[in-house]
């Protein structure tokens, strides 16, 4: 399927980013109290990051992807799963029935979406008073490491900026006007990766080389001889997962 972001070169990159924190996603269960086998619509499922942690934890989980390559990485790491079915579709069209889920999440892709029509669709599909979560990881900047690759970044791109995904998404779900109030959720993850996992991840940044246009390539290099400097293989990236939750009037 197509869509305006094309994911497919960085299928394999997005296989290597970070799970969602263990004590975010249990808060969100828990406010929605979500139990075994309740329907769970994973939407923009990705590789399965969101998708597994849901399926570990004995949810039904319906995945919809629109990108092939992404798609397919989903399918092969949940393909042992039993409660995990995977569809091609969008937060705007997801092809599922309606009034069929107990909960729609959407893991780091609400901001891909229209998130007016996706929580149309999203009302749709839920049963009433189902729930509504969004989530994405977050790296902390204020880390040293992570404060010098955005110094190294803005030097080149100097109104570099993450969009939608950074921003407070309660006035955007309050503004449907088709759910109740918004709880936020956020904790800490730690994440480590090698230097050359790290680097490849920077070199498959779609929002860095949408801005940074030609000055991409010298951008990844900088940051690459930066990391390299470390002498480190490893380093630890802290990430804060960040949820909003809310039911359906």
């Amino acid at each position: 399927m197509k869509t305006e972001w094309d994911y497919t070169t960085l299928a394999d990159a997005y296989l290597k980013r970070p799970d969602y924190a263990d004590a975010a996603i249990d808060a969100m269960l828990s406010i929605a109290g979500a139990e075994k086998g309740y329907r769970f619509c994973d939407v923009g499922a990705g590789v399965a990051h969101l998708t597994l942690m849901l399926a570990v934890r004995g949810l039904d989980v319906t995945a919809v992807e629109p990108n092939d390559a992404m798609r397919a990485n989903g399918v092969k790491r949940t393909e042992k799963l039993g409660n995990v079915r995977w569809h091609e579709g969008t937060g705007e069209h997801t092809g599922q029935a309606s009034k069929a889920f107990d909960m729609v999440t959407f893991g780091s892709s609400f901001n891909v979406c229209d998130r007016q029509l996706a929580l149309k669709e999203t009302m749709r599909i839920l049963k009433p008073r189902g729930w509504f979560s969004c989530m994405w990881n977050h790296r902390q900047l204020d880390d040293q490491i992570q404060a010098q690759i955005e110094s190294i970044i803005k030097d080149q791109v100097k109104d570099y900026g993450y969009g939608t995904r950074r921003e407070d998404q309660t006035t955007i779900i309050d503004s449907s006007r088709l759910f109740g109030p918004v709880v936020h959720l956020d904790s800490r993850v730690m994440h480590e990766q090698t230097i050359a996992e790290c680097v490849e991840a920077w070199r498959s940044h779609a929002t860095l080389e949408r801005q940074a246009g030609p000055a991409f390539v010298n951008v990844v290099a900088e940051i690459e001889e930066y990391l390299v400097s470390l002498k480190t293989p490893t380093i630890q990236i802290p990430y804060s997962t960040n949820i909003w939750i809310t039911q359906l009037l």
